[in-house]
């Protein structure tokens, strides 16, 4: 053995055994060797760096029971397990904490109604950072949100127009800034505007592309060909949005909270934005229940696929939602533009199935863990739109629904040790928003629990499911693959070691000091 490859294998067992677990007497060769690959040289690897996403990066744990002044909705006219509507009573307690600077809007045990037939029939709106909704429990003798009726649909033709029952709007208006300049590499947390601007340490920006040049598009294709229907890439081009923190100014220059996970290429145009943003906003210990009762079909009206809509947020930083239930809903809870570092840890989707899970639609370096679908959402846990760095961790779902991979270019998706079915036609997403997903959807150890495919295709005739190149790593549940589909394919038909490789590269950055407190 040479000296450099007994380096690389004293380093890995170094990093194993750094890691906890593994068993010492575990081979270096059950180690993948894209991880290897990663740890030796992770400039040049083919696995993105997952280590930064959630709360502040995944540097410390979600808060738990954040000390802010408390409003307690019952001292705002709210009264559990009677016939009265509480929902602007809600409302009144969420303006009394954004007037504070931010509060804790609790809801002690008890059934809390809205949308009562006398209701009015707008949002429930936050637009104030430092907002904790805090219940007494998820579970049974916790407490519950009741949403009775539907909002109106904006457009009764159109499937997905019913406003959410939450919503947050920043009251700050984003802001174009200017364009970057020069070249930057993925890793990189450097860059350069083309002229100083009007920023300062903790503001939050937004990177944007959009670049239809056939070239860009083709790296993005890998072996495969854009459909000329697929306008929203072959007409307005290949779009990429992240979202980042400033770290440190100097003129022009910027130091970014976290590595670029795109390449930045100053033949395209990149503009950034200033984000209006609300932060630590969390939601803790409750359960949302919506009213949907009917069979559900997809697509086959507004009730259906977005009825019963809960939750959405923009322009969130550093937000989470930890130990909550979403029960009788067609979409559970959404993170759409402008959002970063959020996470959402130990939640459940129980009752009747409905259209869409928890999704990342828009954030950048989000963290989707621990989530139990039980009702089985037609898309289960999963990305949509310009979502960039998602890790869908130790999520569970039946055999007979699949992860949502629901076009218009989300990017970077870590399916870590994820459990669950691999059904056709369960991505989602219109013809001209194709492909359902482009570069680096990753599986890593994912156990699948439907009947398996011989092989699987990502790239069928038909119109679903189109996944451009994927990454296939420890795969089980006896589903083979089409080998030139893929960008990388490893022991498929076998786990592989490091067991979670969002852990794997959360310790490597940080040690012992992860939130996950190993």
């Amino acid at each position: 053995m040479n000296s450099n490859l007994k380096g690389l294998f004293s380093l890995i067992i170094i990093t194993v055994f750094a890691l906890g677990q593994y068993p010492l007497n575990a081979q270096t060769n059950d180690a993948a060797k894209a991880f290897l690959d990663y740890v030796h040289n992770p400039s040049s690897s083919i696995l993105p760096d997952f280590s930064y996403v959630g709360y502040h990066n995944g540097e410390v744990a979600v808060p738990e029971n954040r000390q802010l002044k408390v409003f307690n909705v019952t001292d705002y006219g709210a009264k559990p397990n009677d016939e009265v509507s509480d929902k602007n009573a809600i409302r009144k307690a969420i303006k009394a904490a954004e007037n504070n600077g931010g509060g804790v809007v609790f809801f002690p045990k008890g059934k809390f109604l809205v949308n009562e037939d006398d209701d009015d029939k707008d949002q429930i709106v936050i637009s104030g950072s430092n907002i904790i909704f805090r219940g007494s429990g998820s579970g049974e003798g916790g407490t519950e949100i009741f949403m009775k009726n539907m909002l109106a649909p904006r457009d009764s033709t159109k499937m997905w127009s019913v406003p959410t029952l939450f919503i947050t709007k920043s009251n700050t208006k984003n802001l174009s800034i200017g364009r970057l300049t020069g070249n930057v590499s993925i890793g990189s947390n450097s860059i350069y505007l083309q002229k100083p601007a009007d920023l300062k340490v903790g503001d939050w920006i937004e990177l944007r592309m959009k670049d239809n040049n056939p070239a860009m598009i083709k790296k993005e294709m890998g072996i495969h060909e854009a459909d000329p229907t697929w306008t929203s890439l072959v007409k307005d081009g290949v779009n990429v949005r992240m979202n980042f923190q400033i770290k440190d100014v100097s003129n022009n220059h910027l130091l970014l909270n976290a590595p670029i996970p795109f390449e930045i290429d100053s033949r395209s145009v990149w503009s950034v934005y200033k984000i209006g943003f609300l932060e630590e906003l969390g939601l803790e210990h409750l359960a949302f229940v919506g009213n949907w009762k009917d069979k559900f079909v997809h697509h086959r009206s507004w009730k259906d696929d977005s009825g019963f809509s809960l939750w959405h947020v923009n322009n969130v930083v550093n937000g989470w939602v930890v130990d909550c239930r979403f029960s009788d809903a067609n979409a559970c809870f959404t993170i759409g533009d402008y959002c970063a570092n959020i996470t959402v840890l130990n939640c459940t989707l129980t009752g009747n199935p409905g259209h869409e899970a928890i999704s990342n639609t828009g954030g950048t370096n989000v963290l989707l863990a621990n989530i139990t679908d039980v009702c089985g959402e037609w898309h289960s846990v999963g990305v949509a739109r310009t979502s960039m760095n998602t890790v869908i961790y130790k999520a569970t779902y039946p055999s007979n629904t699949s992860f949502e991979t629901h076009a218009s270019q989300p990017r970077n998706t870590l399916l870590d040790c994820v459990i669950g079915g691999l059904q056709k036609n369960h991505g989602g997403g219109a013809q001209e928003n194709l492909p359902n997903h482009m570069s680096n959807l990753i599986f890593w150890n994912y156990k699948q629990t439907n009947t398996p495919y011989t092989p699987f295709d990502f790239w069928p005739i038909e119109r679903y499911w189109k996944v451009a190149m994927p990454i296939v790593i420890g795969y089980t549940g006896g589903t083979t693959f089409i080998h030139e589909q893929l960008k990388y394919e490893e022991s498929t038909g076998k786990a592989v070691l490091p067991t979670s490789l969002y852990e794997a590269q959360l310790k490597l950055r940080l040690g012992k000091k992860s939130w996950m407190g190993e």
